[in-house]
């Protein structure tokens, strides 16, 4: 069980109450195989963090994970083991913009 959570505005468009979820994901535990499970339960999701022809990171989410940023890793980088384990979330941020 992958804990994950998510900003606000896509909880209230995917319709979840609580700040964090529990997603099964299937094969190795990757930030792929996280947002693939996240889109499965929520479609309503697909497109809004990961461009749904490229599958590459919308320029305004950021990923993070035991305090480090994910962003850049690959998408098929194994998640650090605390988030394997449920010890640790992995974090959906809408980044913020502007001066």
């Amino acid at each position: 069980m992958i804990r994950v959570e998510l900003p606000a505005h896509l909880r209230t468009l995917a319709k979840i109450a609580d700040r964090e979820i529990e997603l099964d994901v299937d094969g190795r535990p990757t930030q792929r195989a996280v947002l693939d499970a996240l889109e499965a339960r929520y479609p309503m999701l697909r497109g809004t963090i990961r461009s749904q022809e490229t599958q590459l990171r919308r320029a305004f989410i950021r990923f993070f994970a035991c305090e480090e940023d994910l962003s850049n890793e690959s998408p098929d980088a194994p998640l650090p083991p605390a988030v394997v384990a449920g010890e640790q979330p992995y974090l959906i941020v809408g980044a913020m913009a502007g001066g």
